[in-house]
Formats: C-alpha cells, structure tokens, sequence
C-alpha cells in the first residue's frame, strides 16, 4: 500500500504524518467462525450476566444447552477457577476481577457513552522513552482499546465524542493535545480507519446471525458479534460512511442478551 501524508494542525501548528498502513485492517467477509469451546461459551454467558455469577447447577444447565456435555462442563469450570479465569464462590462462579475489566469493555462496546462532537480530536502523543518492547507493546493495546489511532509511531488520535476519562497512568508516559486536522475530518477518520471493511464484515455478521438455528450456531455468531463490536471506532455520524451498520449490530445482540437473560430467569423459576 502506498504511504500517504495527512496534515494535522496541534494547538495552531502544522504537523506533517507520513504513514503506510490503516490501523488494525480488517478482513471483510471473513466469517470461518469455528465452534466455541465449553470454556468459551462458560466466558460468553458469564460476560452478559449481570452481575457475572451463576449457580453451579444453573451454568451446567445453561452450558448444556449449547451441545456440551455436562462432565465436560464441569471439567473445563474446574481449570477456570485453577487459572484465574473465575471465582469459586458460595454454590456458584463468578468471572475474576481481570475478567471484570473485559466484561466492562464488552459493555461499553455494546452501549458506548458519546456526546455531541464539535470537531476537536483527541490527541495523544507518547513522550517516554526507552521503554522495553513488552512495554511498548501494552501501550499500544491500551491505546487501541481507547478508540485511538495511531496517525503514525507515537502519535495517536480520534474524534472528542466519546464520555470516557482517559487513564490517569498516561500521563507518565503521553501528552494529551486538543486538535484540529488540517483536510476535512471525515477524509482523515477514512485513514485512521479501515471503515469500509469493518461495515462489509458487520453486514457479514447480521447475515450469519440471521441464518443461525440451533443455539450454538447463535452464540457462535454473537460472540463473533461482541469482537467485532470492539473495534468498533465508534466515530461521530457526520464522519461515517452512509448505511453504517453499527447501530443495527448493537440491537441484534442487545436483543440477543435479552433472549439469553430471559432463559436463566426461566431456568432459575424451574429450578
């Protein structure tokens, strides 16, 4: 891919990026979703249950259901809680505190907190240096998972149109700028991000959820659903290509939550 310059005015200055490569591209389409195991599918309910615990008896139940026979279940349960994915708790499990934090990004990806934008971005610029590779490489997992783009090394930005607060950690390492590009927003969020793909894969996804029969089949989809939701930049609609499909994958698997949480009220009442 040929390497592409975009402008960027940072507090009135002119600042020429140089880059070769979208951020995270994505591969539309690309939908050979393999089977979830019995620790995959314990993760998928536990992450859209709130609160995160279910009785031993009732997470078998449910597990079952999806084609997975209960030894197995209870098998896989056992080396969760060996490996720090749950929490024994009083005739039950609950996801652990590192799996807390991914429950709360899987929330917020599925109901993100926006606010009006009116045309700052959100700048970041990594000023520490020295840093081991391993170092580096969790600062850029942290920074993607805020929604940021890296216009080139050490420099990453987004629209200003999301309520979070960034990490107060950050600070040792970043400084936070307010900016303004210099070419139209909309042609610099086309570069950070490989939107076309993204939506080709959304529009993938809501097809195989409408196809999926038998209740793996629908997990399956969904937890595919959840990933791709992720990465999801989540961009102002003034910045979105036209029939965005992000609002319609939001529902489907908001709807599908619901679905999923009437059947433990169900199975709970039976019980």
């Amino acid at each position: 891919m040929a390497a592409r310059t975009v402008r960027l005015h940072v507090d009135g200055r002119l600042v020429r990026e140089r880059r070769d490569r979208m951020n995270d591209p994505a591969s539309p389409g690309d939908l050979a979703l393999r089977p979830l195991s019995a620790r995959s599918v314990v993760l998928s309910l536990l992450l859209g249950t709130h609160p995160p615990e279910l009785p031993v008896r009732e997470l078998v139940r449910l597990v079952e259901g999806f084609g997975i026979g209960g030894s197995t279940v209870r098998a896989a349960l056992s080396r969760m809680a060996a490996g720090g994915d749950l929490r024994r708790t009083d005739g039950g499990y609950r996801l652990s505190e590192r799996l807390l934090e991914r429950q709360r990004r899987q929330d917020e990806a599925v109901h993100p907190r926006t606010r009006a934008w009116e045309g700052d971005w959100e700048t970041l610029v990594v000023t520490a240096t020295g840093r081991e590779p391993g170092e580096r490489a969790d600062l850029r997992a942290r920074l993607t998972a805020l929604r940021l783009a890296e216009l080139r090394e050490g420099v990453w930005l987004r629209p200003a149109n999301l309520c979070r607060p960034l990490p107060a950690g950050l600070d040792r390492v970043a400084e936070r700028l307010d900016s303004r590009p210099g070419r139209p927003s909309r042609e610099l969020a086309a570069r950070l991000w490989p939107l076309a793909d993204w939506s080709a894969t959304a529009g993938a996804l809501l097809a195989r959820v409408e196809r999926a029969g038998s209740p793996a089949d629908r997990l399956t989809a969904f937890a595919a659903v959840v990933r791709h939701l992720l990465a999801d930049p989540v961009l102002p609609p003034e910045l979105l290509p036209d029939h965005w499909p992000g609002g319609a994958l939001r529902e489907a698997y908001t709807e599908y939550q619901r679905e999923q949480a009437r059947q433990v009220r169900t199975r709970s009442t039976r019980t």
